[in-house]
């Protein structure tokens, strides 16, 4: 069906409101009219993310109740009965409405929804979940994204989000719903009274809060100094005050400064256009304030609190936005350290990180024997890990991250969780406060000892259908392509998880990758550089990261820059 055919059904359909109806007549951009119309907005690698508006390919209430109508169906013919979700959303413009109009579709198909009246982080439905025993979840978040963009993340029993199978058979479900008639909904009335939604109350928040203060490791030193830590946290307009702050403090933080003009959530982000803690910009306000408070630690989540950014100061007194790979870096040092010191630290330990995050931890994961375990981009593949872990008893799971500002410890939790983030950040920056260092002189000595890494992320905005297809065409080309150096290196190794390939070019040889087929090319260099090319799951984006190793950190802040430098260059040729 092409796009003026969807466009005709929608204006002349019977569900579809008539305001939603007349934003679409009033469009007379031919190829926004086909942006909107040219697909129906995708199902993804956990569910839907888009800009918000009227029209087959935006996030609206007809969309998220098609979607939401296809989880029921794959729920009920999964599980037969005795079928429950939970159900969270965020602050941004639409969540509640969106997170009503999904409760009450399942409601509508039998299925008892446990619903947050007010906002949460997206980590506490995927606690939620755990706890309450459901077989699923439905989270409304756009994440990170600017503000017209709303989303919706399905999660598995397991508190996860839905892995590839699981996707697929949603998918099948969700497309087999063709007509907006045949989305089942009820009122509110109706749903309260057959017991089918239930409000969540603070039971449930109270077990989390007391579930992440748990995983406070040097509880001693907490207990005795965390009134001496001076923090400044901004929720960047989010979902995160409440429970940031509540952990930190029953925990004895006394001294947190929150960023005022962020301090309440607001889906217009009006501090923040781009409310992701990865852009230094959202740390301006609390840069501001640190003038007056001289803070030991900066951080700050985004609007679903599940990444989290820091902000420490360097050696010339400057404040400096740590990379994701850095809290990382600084994360699993501190974890394994503080284990191994209080002799906690288990044999079959295990830290996981994605094939896009680096590999500057790799040395200190084998420093104190622990595995490190690589898995495709997005936190669902750490979380499936965990399961796994869960039901073999093959290991221990201590740290999970991601480049891209996602950290998790603990297991209760199966998502990137900001709120247990914060708590293990300040623990880490007490510590080191103790040992009379800075954060970012801890990092310096982590750079000495294991190396010093230097990573970057390049992302190409590529718009619409067309962007798509260029996306597609471009890692084709990149296939096809016989890359053997850059910068004078030499490619050793060459991983396609398209193919599920990894060639070996030193040793001549070919094995296969044992993970989900994914649109993901990854070179690695014998210098130790490596770069990685993938479209965005979530934004009309490509994605290519970039590594190095240097001597020092400048010898690898050079190399970066050349290395940055011919790598775009031949992607950019590509496309």
């Amino acid at each position: 069906m092409n796009f003026r055919e969807q466009y005709e059904r929608w204006i002349n359909s019977n569900v579809i409101s008539d305001e939603m109806k007349n934003e679409v007549r009033n469009i007379t951009d031919e190829k926004e009219l086909e942006d909107r119309f040219y697909k129906e907005l995708a199902f993804g690698t956990g569910g839907l993310r888009g800009v918000m508006g009227a029209g087959t390919n935006r996030m609206n209430i007809y969309t998220v109740g098609k979607a939401t109508q296809g989880f029921a169906d794959y729920l009920n013919e999964r599980f037969k009965h005795d079928v429950s979700v939970a159900i969270a959303h965020d602050s941004r413009n639409m969540s509640d409405e969106f997170a009503k109009a999904a409760a009450l579709t399942l409601c509508a198909n039998g299925i008892k929804v446990y619903l947050f009246e007010t906002l949460r982080p997206t980590p506490m439905l995927s606690f939620t979940v755990r706890h309450l025993s459901c077989k699923g979840g439905i989270v409304i978040t756009a994440s990170h994204n600017p503000k017209q963009y709303n989303g919706y993340k399905v999660y598995g029993e397991d508190g996860g989000q839905v892995t590839d199978e699981h996707a697929n058979e949603i998918i099948t479900k969700v497309n087999d719903v063709t007509d907006y008639d045949s989305i089942k909904t009820i009122s509110e009335y109706d749903a309260v009274k057959s017991g089918l939604l239930v409000y969540i109350g603070e039971e449930v928040d109270k077990a989390y809060i007391e579930n992440v203060k748990s995983l406070a490791i040097r509880k001693e030193l907490v207990e005795k100094n965390a009134k001496d830590l001076e923090i400044i946290y901004t929720p960047i307009h989010g979902s995160g005050n409440v429970p940031v702050r509540r952990v930190l403090s029953e925990l004895g933080y006394e001294n947190v400064h929150v960023v005022k003009e962020q301090e309440n959530p607001d889906g217009n982000f009006p501090t923040a256009s781009y409310p992701n803690p990865e852009n230094p910009d959202v740390f301006k306000l609390a840069l501001k304030m640190a003038e007056e408070v001289k803070p030991d630690i900066i951080f700050g989540t985004d609007p679903d609190c599940d990444r989290i950014g820091v902000v420490v100061k360097n050696n010339s007194g400057e404040y400096k936005v740590l990379t994701g790979n850095q809290t990382g870096i600084l994360l699993t040092n501190y974890v394994l350290s503080s284990l191994k010191e209080l002799g906690k630290l288990p044999e079959n330990g295990a830290v996981i990180k994605t094939i896009v995050t680096t590999e500057a931890v790799r040395n200190i994961a084998k420093d104190y024997n622990v595995e490190l375990i690589d898995v495709l981009t997005g936190f669902k593949y750490i979380g499936e890990k965990i399961k796994e872990f869960e039901e073999t008893k093959s290991n221990k799971f201590l740290l999970g991250f991601e480049e891209s500002y996602g950290y998790l410890a603990g297991e209760f939790v199966r998502d990137k969780d900001a709120v247990i983030a914060s708590m293990l950040i300040a623990e880490m920056t007490l510590y080191y406060k103790s040992k009379g260092m800075t954060l970012y002189e801890g990092l310096m000595n982590i750079y000495e000892k294991y190396g010093f890494h230097k990573e970057q992320l390049v992302s190409i905005e590529l718009e619409g259908k067309e962007g798509q297809e260029k996306i597609s065409s471009c890692l084709d080309k990149m296939r096809q392509n016989e890359i053997t150096e850059i910068n004078g290196a030499k490619l050793v190794r060459k991983y396609d998880y398209e193919m599920s390939k990894e060639v070996d070019l030193v040793a001549n040889e070919t094995k296969k990758i044992n993970l989900p087929v994914s649109n993901v090319l990854k070179y690695v260099f014998d210098d130790q550089s490596w770069f990685v090319v993938r479209p965005s799951g979530t934004e009309p984006k490509m994605k290519v990261y970039l590594a190095v190793a240097g001597s020092s950190l400048e010898d690898s802040e050079k190399k970066i820059v050349e290395f940055k430098e011919k790598v775009m260059t031949l992607v950019k040729s590509m496309l």
